[in-house]
């Protein structure tokens, strides 16, 4: 059993980390972005620190300012929450070679399966069913939406990092699909530091 854990998260998922720990007599610290500084789970943790800016590429998703947190705080472990560095294999890589549990998968098993597009190659080498779509490197606007054309309407664009929901957009139709695009791309990269998309049939 742990006597201290960090949350590397926020909102809604820190606070329920937060809360079963208190049930379980481990106690938390929170971090937070310069914008999170009166939030709820910096309320309800036993301690806090802060880990930089606003903006998450600056904050939650910088490695080195999690770890620095964590050893400050003598924390014995990092729980990820989703989103954010939760699939991110490097991170889970860093924390065990720091000497951190990570709370999760492995760094072997995120790299499997954490980026959508190596999941898929996974499944289909095991002969496994996959939806039919595009998860190649080209990434170039023009030619993800040569693929879309190839796939038909309606489709998905998916963040190949992450999850929650993040990075996500259903295409109804081609006129929709550059402005989807842009959008899906900016909040993968806000919310996973990454842009990569993959799209698949909407089914």
């Amino acid at each position: 059993m742990f006597e201290k854990i960090l949350i590397a998260n926020r909102g809604e998922i820190a606070c329920r980390i937060i809360r079963t720990c208190r049930r379980m007599g481990i106690r938390t610290v929170a971090v937070f972005a310069d914008a999170d500084a009166r939030a709820l789970h910096i309320q309800l943790a036993d301690e806090a620190c802060c880990i930089g800016k606003s903006a998450p590429a600056e904050s939650y998703l910088r490695i080195e300012n999690v770890l620095d947190a964590s050893k400050k705080h003598d924390a014995q472990a990092i729980h990820p929450g989703y989103g954010f560095l939760s699939e991110n294999a490097e991170f889970a890589r860093r924390c065990s070679q720091s000497g951190i549990v990570f709370i999760g998968p492995s760094a072997e098993a995120i790299e499997q399966m954490g980026a959508k597009d190596q999941a898929k190659c996974v499944m289909e080498n095991a002969g496994v069913p996959v939806v039919p779509g595009y998860k190649g490197a080209e990434q170039s606007p023009e030619f993800l939406h040569a693929e879309a054309e190839k796939i038909g309407y309606p489709l998905m664009i998916k963040a190949v990092l992450g999850g929650g929901g993040k990075g996500m957009r259903v295409v109804r139709k081609q006129t929709d699909f550059p402005e989807a695009l842009e959008s899906a791309r900016n909040e993968a990269r806000n919310a996973f530091g990454d842009d990569r998309v993959l799209l698949e049939c909407f089914v």
